[in-house]
């Protein structure tokens, strides 16, 4: 097929038959020699404050392709790239036991669908419930505050990113991103999310999806058991002979896939006691700033606000202290809702989550700065994890001791004072919030890097630093605190043990992590030979 790209549609003509006709305009044929497309790409050019485009890159099947190509000589027309998933050769070395992977988040999930696909029969261990048990236990929590440890917003099937908007955008480059957005849509996702230029599922899809992939796995062979925390290893002469679940059920494994997700502080302790090579790691924290979702609209799409075709705006921005200090807009979520999302007793942490539609009245985004391990207090290789923990305590104590996260008015976040009342901004986070002041849950460089943020975003963005938008805090699960050291071969320093995902410290996202958790099922596949049924 050829590739093409750069065709632009004004926002009210985009029309499949307009599509077309730009297509055959754009490779100077007639409709005859068409034989089929489909939409590679699809983004939105806003540059433009007097005219708004979609821009389509669009693969296309036409008669005497090579000679078209030829005669054309357009940059813009090119020979589409082979996008296939291949399954990787697979190894020689024989497994005495099925394959098991800890934790059902993107990882774990796409490393046992290909290690399934393969015919490997992986068995897949989730500390928390299901995905239909978890809402109700996480809307449990929401409505009065009683914490499952085990089961909430980052444990449980489809992992943290089943409370979020579904984000599927990524900065990485890699053919296997391809797989993962496929397999998103054959497990009922939307088709879109193939060409969109910033696909999302939204978190109520997202739930069908993760029981999708599920019940394709079992359907390969492979097993799911809920409730089921790895909570030992035994190892033998450097080399993992089986694991501990629950704290009193063995089981044989030779390979131990660590999916657990960038919350799992239980384990992380675990594997430091086994002496599992791991070091401290840079992440972010900050708060959840919510303005109306009207303004975003407003300030990104001007007059073409609220038009049908564009749904709700979001926004990305970074900002770069004079201190050598970085500020950044994360996981943003266009007519979304701010959530409790802790998995500890006596802490407070924030994410966003939207679903499919985006018609919430608030939009909220992660506001974030840089830490680094120099940052942390100790050496240690969990400081990280005692340093998010800190915050995290203290923020439940100024929300007030029963998970109301604290907040305050941007207005008086710039001028120092705790707010006590609310203005044209309604928060969203549920459970409640505690009008407050916030310099008493955050590091004060991060408090200092925050305010010169604002400003520079409302710069950038007109309202950004809205006095009326409410700040929420505290957001300190952006990505792991901690890296689980791996090989080439993405074993660890123990034999048998491969780290994958978010959680270990090699992912930032539900692409990502996904593709990571793809790669370390290939690094198994390509050592094993697969299991006869």
């Amino acid at each position: 097929m050829l590739r093409v790209t750069g065709i632009k549609l004004s926002i009210d003509k985009d029309a499949p038959l307009e599509l077309e006709k730009a297509l055959l305009r754009k490779l100077k044929i007639k409709a005859k020699d068409l034989l089929e497309y489909r939409i590679f790409k699809k983004s939105i050019d806003a540059r433009n404050t007097d005219r708004l485009y979609f821009v389509y890159t669009v693969d296309a099947k036409v008669k005497n392709e090579a000679e078209l190509a030829v005669k054309l000589k357009d940059p813009a027309v090119t020979t589409s790239p082979d996008l296939e998933y291949k399954f990787t050769t697979t190894g020689t070395g024989k497994l005495k036991h099925r394959p098991v992977i800890a934790g059902t988040g993107p990882a774990g999930l796409f490393c046992g669908l290909i290690l399934a696909q393969m015919g490997y029969r992986p068995i897949l261990l989730e500390r928390g419930s299901d995905v239909d048990t978890r809402i109700k236990v996480v809307n449990k929590f929401w409505r009065t505050g009683v914490l499952d440890p085990e089961c909430n917003v980052q444990f449980g099937e489809g992992g943290a990113g089943t409370f979020s908007d579904g984000k599927l955008t990524t900065l990485i480059k890699d053919k296997r991103c391809r797989k993962v957005l496929e397999e998103f849509v054959r497990a009922g996702a939307p088709e879109e999310i193939l060409y969109i230029h910033k696909p999302h599922v939204g978190t109520d899809k997202l739930r069908t999806v993760v029981k999708n992939l599920r019940n394709q796995i079992t359907k390969l062979g492979g097993e799911i058991r809920f409730n089921s925390k790895v909570t030992d290893l035994n190892i033998k002469e450097g080399k993992i002979t089986g694991i501990i679940i629950n704290g009193h059920e063995e089981m044989a494994a030779g390979v131990l896939v660590l999916a657990i997700g960038h919350s799992a502080r239980d384990t992380f302790e675990m594997l430091y006691t086994r002496k599992v090579n791991l070091k401290p790691k840079a992440f972010s924290i900050g708060v959840r700033i919510e303005h109306p979702q009207e303004l975003i609209n407003k300030a990104q799409y001007k007059k073409f606000a609220g038009h049908e075709k564009l749904g709700a705006a979001d926004y990305k921005l970074v900002y770069h202290s004079p201190t050598g200090r970085s500020a950044y807009t994360f996981c943003m979520c266009p007519g979304g809702v701010v959530v409790a999302a802790a998995s500890e007793n006596n802490s407070v942490v924030t994410n966003g989550m939207s679903e499919y539609a985006r018609n919430a009245p608030n939009a909220n985004s992660a506001l974030l700065v840089g830490v680094t391990p120099e940052d942390y207090p100790t050496d240690h290789p969990l400081a990280g994890v005692y340093f998010q923990r800190t915050w995290e305590r203290k923020a439940f104590e100024l929300g007030g001791g029963n998970y109301n996260a604290p907040a305050q008015l941007v207005g008086d976040f710039l001028a120092n004072k705790p707010s006590t009342s609310l203005g044209s901004v309604t928060p969203s986070y549920k459970k409640a919030v505690q009008l407050t002041g916030l310099k008493d849950c955050l590091p004060d460089y991060v408090i200092t890097t925050l305010k010169e943020a604002i400003i520079e975003f409302d710069k950038k963005l007109q309202g950004f630093a809205l006095p009326d938008a409410v700040l929420t805090g505290v957001e300190t699960r952006s990505s792991s605190p901690v890296r689980i050291t791996r090989d080439e071969q993405f074993e660890a320093n123990i034999r048998g043990l491969y780290p994958a995902g978010e959680g270990a410290g090699y992912a930032g996202g539900i692409i990502s992590a996904a593709v990571d958790g793809i790669k370390t099922a290939e690094a198994i596949a390509q050592k094993y030979m697969p299991i006869e049924p």
